[in-house]
C-alpha cells in the first residue's frame, strides 16, 4: 500500500497537468524522483534535521531542477522529446555513481529509521500510511484544483490545439514549462516519501524499470482524467505481484516458473486492446452507458396520436 502511495504523486501530475506532449516525460520522471529522493537523504543524514521537514524542500529542488531542465527540452518534440527523456532516464544510475561523494555510490545513503513525531501511539508502517496517504490526498485535491482553475483551461486548450491557444493569447512556452515544473515537484515529494519509506537510497533504487512502470502506470490508468492516476499507481503497485505469483502456473508441459515479464506482457496487451483509454476511461464509458440506459427506461413511450 506505501508503494501504492508513494507512486501516485507521479501520475497525479502526469495526468492532469501533463496533457499534451509530456506523456512521453512520465520516463523522465525518474531522474526528478532521484533528486528528491537524494535531496531528503542527504539532508536528514548530514544535517539531522527531521525526515518530514525535507519533504517540501524536495518538492521545491525537484520543482526548480524539472523547470530549468523544461526551457531546452521544449525545443524537442515527437520521437525528439521522447528519445532525450529515454536517455536521461537511463544515464541516471551512472551518474548517481559517479558523483558518490553526495550519493555514497554503491553503497547509497542509509538514513535513521522513521520514529511518529509527537510521541504518537503508531507503529513504523501505520505512520507512513497515514503520512504518505494524506500527501497523496493533498496532491491529488491540489491537482484537481489546478485543472479547474485559469492555469488548467490554459493546458487544456494547449492540449486541444496549440494553434488556436496562440492565437487566443496563450504563452505555449511559459505553460508547458510550469507544466514540467509542477510534475517535477510532485516527482520530488515521490521520490522524498520512497527515501523514508525505505531509509536507504541507492542509484539501483533509480533504474530503467521504476521509469517505464511508471510510463505503463499513466498510460493504463487513463492518460488526462482525474482518476486516472489512483487506477494507474494500483496497477504498477500489484500486477507485478499478482504476475509473479502466476509465473509459479504449470499448464501441461508448459511451465511459466521464473517468467512473470510473460503475464505482465500479456496483461497489459489484454487491457490495452479492451480499455484504450486506461481503466479510468472505462470505468466512465461504463457510467455513460448506465445512466443513458436509466434514462432510457424512465423515459415513457409516446402514445400514439389516433386517426380522425
Amino acid at each position: 500500500m506505501i508503494g501504492g502511495i508513494v507512486v501516485l504523486g507521479v501520475p497525479t501530475v502526469t495526468n492532469q497537468f501533463v496533457t499534451f506532449e509530456f506523456a512521453k516525460v512520465a520516463i523522465f520522471a525518474i531522474a526528478l524522483m532521484a533528486v528528491g529522493g537524494y535531496t531528503t537523504a542527504i539532508l536528514v543524514q548530514r544535517t539531522g534535521i527531521p525526515y518530514w521537514t525535507t519533504i517540501p524542500v524536495a518538492a521545491l529542488v525537484a520543482g526548480g531542477f524539472g523547470f530549468v531542465i523544461g526551457i531546452p527540452a521544449l525545443r524537442l518534440t515527437g520521437v525528439y522529446l521522447a528519445l532525450a527523456t529515454f536517455a536521461l532516464a537511463l544515464s541516471v544510475p551512472p551518474v548517481l555513481n559517479h558523483y558518490d561523494t553526495f550519493t555514497g555510490g554503491h553503497g547509497g545513503i542509509v538514513m535513521p529509521a522513521v520514529l511518529p513525531p509527537f510521541s504518537l501511539d503508531l507503529s513504523q508502517e501505520q505512520w507512513l500510511y497515514y503520512m504518505d496517504s494524506g500527501i497523496a490526498l493533498l496532491l491529488f485535491v491540489f491537482a484537481w484544483g489546478v485543472v479547474r482553475s485559469r492555469t488548467g483551461r490554459a493546458f487544456m486548450a494547449i492540449r486541444d490545439s496549440e494553434t488556436a491557444a496562440t492565437a487566443s493569447g496563450i504563452s505555449l512556452a511559459y505553460y508547458k514549462t510550469l507544466a514540467f515544473g509542477l510534475s517535477a515537484a510532485y516527482a520530488g515529494v515521490a521520490g522524498s516519501l520512497l527515501a523514508i519509506a525505505t531509509s536507504y537510497l541507492n542509484p539501483d533504487t533509480f533504474g530503467l524499470s521504476l521509469s517505464l512502470a511508471l510510463l505503463v502506470g499513466v498510460v493504463i490508468g487513463g492518460l488526462g482524467l482525474d482518476f486516472g492516476a489512483v487506477f494507474g499507481s494500483l496497477f504498477v503497485v500489484w500486477l507485478p505481484y499478482y504476475a509473479e505469483k502466476a509465473s509459479g502456473l504449470h499448464i501441461g508441459a508448459l511451465s511459466f516458473a521464473g517468467k512473470p515479464d510473460i503475464f505482465y506482457g500479456a496483461l497489459l496487451i489484454v487491457i490495452l486492446f479492451f480499455a484504450p483509454n486506461g481503466a479510468a476511461g472505462l470505468l466512465q464509458r461504463a457510467w455513460r452507458w448506465y445512466l443513458h440506459r436509466r434514462t432510457a427506461v424512465r423515459s415513457p413511450l409516446p402514445e400514439p396520436v389516433a386517426e380522425r
